[in-house]
């Protein structure tokens, strides 16, 4: 039976759920999936993402000591050759940690866990000042690893680790010389949300959170010498607080439930404010589940994922893929192999989402801020360079960092893959010429095809090509329609 005809509503929900939950689906996947119930699919999705294996390019105990740093210096002056040779190296570490992510996404397996790890890459947006590469490899285990489990934990591991230790300055930390910026980012962007707490809240958790430092192996340590013992007031309570006392009192504010989820719904289920009376009626009892069950991550992603409203027709095409979000969907879909790492590297920042190098401490903004002139046109001709090998004639956007700037150093003039071509052409073994450009349709777009459409796909078919052929131009040029770069 040629199930893409035969029941083309149950696969465009499958496939909905995969592009949202994970990072796409094979049209073998959606096949297969497509017999099963959607809450058996969606169980799939998790059991699937119980496993974890960490991502690493270094070794915990190799880290950068002062014993190292020592060894750059001669006569008395840092050799700028040697201390150019460790960020050269240090940048390739990265671009290797990064492709690992990357390669993992695009596997399919454990696909909903790294997905919830990337979102969390934004919300708890890290960039590790000079690329320490232990710390930079503990915070995206971490991410991946507190990914669907409790938020609590999430959140207190993430802020205990040496990255965002080091990026929000609690390192500088001190009784009688408190630092405000750590205190500020955990209220305003990781828990509360602007606007829930005040100034003098601030204040007096900045002075709770000094101590809280890290060692050169990273590891957390609190400092008692560091950390101011008097009585601070906080949300209106008095106490000798120490940073695990403000903590609670955040995850026992139930706003920052709903901080949280309004995120998630806006990520997952449709970009946009969620202040409209229907949708925020819809938040907040998500929320309150969330707060109810100790912010049980999993949990609330299953409601969502069966729940009715989630498939609604408003909700289909309603998010503009990131540019890693395109990447590995690509990759996956048609099990796309890079020959060389740095075209990869080359596209997340050509398109604005480079792994591990957000734009600031708020994350990515999201949403129509993917798409620029400059940016759709390189979305849209993606499909050729990555399956047709054209000619790459676009230069990366220019971040103004040294680190970036090694990162993705050699752009190539052409994109060289292999791609398993053999499995996804099975997919459509039983499915008739006349019925296969809307076949493949249906497995990469949010919306049926229009008659237009249709007609100028298949005005790039000739008579004298043969099946595989036909199915090739069909799959790039649907990859290139507008409606590609939506879920």
């Amino acid at each position: 039976m040629n199930i893409f005809r035969k029941q083309p509503h149950r696969i465009s929900r499958v496939r909905y759920l995969y592009s949202r939950a994970g990072f796409g689906a094979t049209p073998a996947e959606l096949e297969k999936a497509s017999r099963k119930s959607l809450r058996k699919t969606v169980r799939q999705f998790f059991k699937d993402s119980e496993g974890i294996t960490d991502l690493r390019v270094i070794e915990p105990d190799d880290f950068e000591s002062k014993k190292q740093l020592k060894g750059m210096v001669r006569d008395g002056q840092l050799d700028r050759e040697m201390l150019q040779e460790r960020i050269r190296q240090n940048a390739e570490k990265v671009r290797e940690l990064n492709l690992q992510w990357l390669d993992r996404m695009a596997a399919g397996q454990g696909a909903l866990r790294e997905k919830m790890a990337l979102f969390w890459h934004g919300h708890f947006a890290c960039q590790t000042q000079a690329r320490n590469l232990v710390f930079l490899q503990q915070y995206v285990n971490t991410l991946r690893q507190h990914a669907l489990g409790n938020f609590g934990d999430l959140l207190m591991a993430i802020s205990k680790g040496p990255s965002m230790l080091q990026f929000l300055n609690n390192q500088q930390n001190r009784k009688n010389a408190p630092n405000e910026n750590f205190a500020r980012e955990v209220m305003e962007l990781f828990t509360l949300g602007r606007g829930n707490y005040t100034e003098h809240d601030i204040k007096e958790a900045a002075r709770a959170f000094t101590g809280w430092q890290f060692t050169p192996e990273g590891q957390f340590v609190f400092r008692e010498r560091a950390h101011d013992e008097g009585e601070k007031t906080i949300f209106g309570k008095t106490g000798t607080f120490k940073g695990e006392d403000v903590m609670a009192m955040l995850l026992e504010n139930r706003q920052t439930a709903r901080f949280i989820t309004a995120k998630i719904y806006r990520y997952f289920v449709a970009d946009g404010p969620v202040n409209a009376p229907e949708i925020q009626k819809r938040v907040d009892g998500l929320a309150d589940q969330f707060y109810k069950s100790n912010y049980n991550i999993a949990e609330l992603m299953e409601t969502i994922f069966t729940a009715d409203w989630f498939y609604d027709a408003v909700n289909t095409g309603a998010h503009i893929k990131s540019p890693v979000e395109l990447l590995a969907g690509l990759r996956h879909t048609l099990g796309v192999q890079f020959d060389q790492p740095e075209p990869q590297v080359f596209v997340q920042r050509t398109l604005g989402q480079l792994l591990f190098y957000p734009p600031n401490v708020a994350g990515w903004p999201g949403g129509k801020n993917w798409i620029d002139s400059s940016s759709l046109l390189f979305r849209m001709q993606l499909p050729d360079y990555v399956l047709k090998a054209a000619d790459v004639k676009v230069r990366s956007k220019d971040e103004g960092d040294v680190n970036t700037q090694l990162l993705a150093r050699k752009g190539n003039a052409k994109f060289r893959t292999t791609i398993n071509w053999t499995d996804f052409e099975q997919a459509f073994s039983k499915t008739s010429d006349i019925e296969l450009t809307d076949a493949i349709a249906i497995t990469l777009l949010p919306f049926p095809l229009r008659s237009d459409q249709r007609i100028l796909l298949e005005n790039q078919l000739k008579p004298n090509q043969t099946r595989s052929e036909r199915i090739h131009i069909l799959t790039a040029a649907l990859m290139s329609l507008p409606e590609y770069q939506l879920t």
